[in-house]
């Protein structure tokens, strides 16, 4: 865990080797909307284990959603931050990932790869809330969403919006 922490404050300090897509633990789920219409919030935590505690999420096409995440780690946040971004279903994760680790001004999303953002929240240090309003896309499918702080995607730290 310590080193897991301290690689990814070096990750965030300085460019870093290309990472590589971590494996996939059983998926969470949040539940599908119950009110045609009205925004639902969902509520996701990450901490310094660098995973979200909520791993799929269940929408309708062209539902309101608002992503609450809430940081509950320890470590500072110049070495540990989380954020939440949704991206196109065809975005092709570990390039719009390694592609951000050194654009900590735009919150480790790439400025020429934005174009592949549907949502994104702030970062958020520990103790921290960040939230995100959109509508979900129209069209059926799956769209990744993943934390862009260097080396947190590659630990890990991802999921799927799943419209249907």
């Amino acid at each position: 865990m310590q080193l897991l922490c301290a690689l990814s404050m070096v990750v965030a300090l300085a460019p870093a080797a290309p990472a590589q897509a971590a494996t996939q633990d059983k998926p969470k789920m949040a539940a599908p909307a119950t009110k045609a219409g009205a925004a639902r919030t969902i509520e996701i935590t990450g901490g310094d284990d660098m995973k979200f505690n909520l791993t799929t999420i269940n929408a309708k096409p062209g539902e309101t959603i608002r992503i609450v995440l809430k940081s509950v780690g320890t470590m500072p946040k110049i070495a540990m931050a989380h954020n939440v971004v949704v991206l196109k279903a065809d975005a092709d994760q570990i390039k719009f990932t390694q592609a951000g680790m050194t654009a900590r001004d735009t919150d480790f999303i790439a400025p020429d790869l934005k174009g592949q953002v549907l949502a994104a929240t702030k970062l958020a240090g520990p103790g921290e809330t960040v939230d995100v309003t959109f509508k979900v896309p129209a069209k059926a499918g799956a769209y990744p969403y993943v934390c862009t702080f260097p080396g947190h995607f590659a630990a890990g730290m991802k999921g799927q919006l799943v419209v249907k």
